[in-house]
């Protein structure tokens, strides 16, 4: 009988997929990979597929799927696609342990299937969280699975929390790079090329999420996911930029106890955390040596040069279908810029215009989310059409 704990990998071809599957790889005596699930590249699922022999592998993209079944099939693996096949992946027989790392809105359908389901996800899937974390983190469902966050920021703040009483915390700081662009000025901003932008300092991450982490957006949902996460007002929660990525977040208590996580910046840390907890697993990573960082710096961020922080902090105040519509501008603008169409400072325009057209409404459904969702990026590629062309500004 195989005791190894079950592993399904949502976004396996993706940055914190790759990481999941290296972190398995070095410790196969404990996990089995079950089921993998990408977007469209075929030739980097088909190498997974073969490394790790899952039972299931899934391509979103329906045609791809087909030819990755031709050049599979002298492997006993099924293949599937489309979020059909992606809701089949999370909830697989005999998996345990889900990992969410899908890009965007994608991921909220199998990430809410496989709580419902009794899994646990190792979330890294934040915008799941940000359209409707109040109908997935439900304490009035007891069995339902858990979400064990991804991100190094949650996931530091939720090992702090760990044996903590929660009636005893102040407020979250959430610990920030400020990213490409952190000491530029608006006027270079304006003419920043896409190329630069994806030039992250500190991390090793997807185009999207490195462009999130350029305009602060990245950590604007970050904050409507501790706000879900950790139940905790808006009010209570501060970001501050710090250029290092050493602390990766930190906990007041009433009594004025900080504590805080620290480590190297490499996914590879909280993935494992994630995939083992509430056990720890030994890695050969470099620790972290404080007498060659010499010196910790933290800043306010500066919400005139990076306007997303407080779009972010507006929705979250909101609530309701702001974030979600907040999500799904920022991802139409993101894809505008990457594309060409926009410039980087027409991406929290879009944003803003979009929520300026949001009446928000309570979630009391998931269809309510996927709504607001469908109607903000039809109304944010209006906004981008608008803008008269490549690299103008939003009107």
């Amino acid at each position: 009988m195989d005791t190894r704990k079950g592993i399904a990998v949502l976004g396996s071809t993706g940055s914190i997929g790759v990481n999941t599957l290296s972190v398995i790889a070095s410790h196969s005596d404990k996990f089995a990979v079950l089921a993998l699930a990408a977007h469209s590249n075929v030739d980097k699922l088909e190498e997974q597929v073969r490394r790790f022999r899952p039972r299931l592998a899934v391509l979103f993209d329906e045609k791809k799927a087909d030819y990755l079944r031709d050049r599979l099939g002298n492997l006993d693996v099924e293949v599937d696609s489309g979020l059909d096949g992606l809701c089949r992946a999370a909830v697989y027989p005999d998996v345990d342990l889900v990992m969410s790392a899908v890009v965007g809105s994608i991921g909220l359908w199998p990430t809410l299937r496989a709580v419902q389901a009794g899994l646990d996800v190792a979330l890294a899937n934040k915008e799941s969280l940000v359209m409707a974390g109040e109908l997935i983190i439900r304490p009035d469902r007891p069995e339902w699975g858990r979400i064990i966050p991804v991100d190094s920021e949650h996931n530091a703040i939720f090992q702090v929390l760990q044996n903590q009483q929660r009636s005893a915390l102040r407020r979250i700081l959430l610990t920030a790079s400020g990213g490409p662009f952190r000491d530029w000025s608006l006027d270079d901003m304006r003419s920043a090329s896409v190329v630069e932008a994806l030039k992250h300092p500190n991390w090793k991450m997807g185009p999207k999420i490195t462009v999130d982490s350029a305009t602060m957006m990245n950590k604007g949902l970050e904050l409507i996911e501790a706000h879900q996460l950790f139940h905790v007002p808006v009010e209570n929660l501060q970001i501050v930029v710090h250029p290092e990525s050493i602390v990766h977040s930190m906990v007041e208590f009433h009594d004025g106890s900080v504590l805080a996580q620290l480590g190297i910046p490499d996914m590879r840390v909280p993935i494992s955390y994630a995939l083992a907890y509430p056990q720890r697993l030994p890695n050969t990573l470099p620790s972290l040596d404080l007498f060659s960082v010499r010196a910790l710096h933290f800043h306010s961020p500066d919400h005139d040069r990076f306007p997303c922080l407080r779009l972010a902090v507006e929705a979250a105040r909101c609530g309701g279908t702001m974030p979600a519509v907040l999500n799904a501008a920022n991802e139409v603008a993101v894809q505008a810029f990457l594309e060409g169409l926009i410039n980087f400072l027409a991406i929290p325009k879009v944003i803003e215009a979009t929520m300026a057209r949001h009446m928000a409404i309570p979630l009391d459904d998931i269809s309510v989310a996927l709504e607001a969702d469908r109607w903000a990026r039809e109304y944010a590629g209006t906004t981008v059409k608008a803008c008269g062309g490549v690299l103008r500004d939003v009107v």
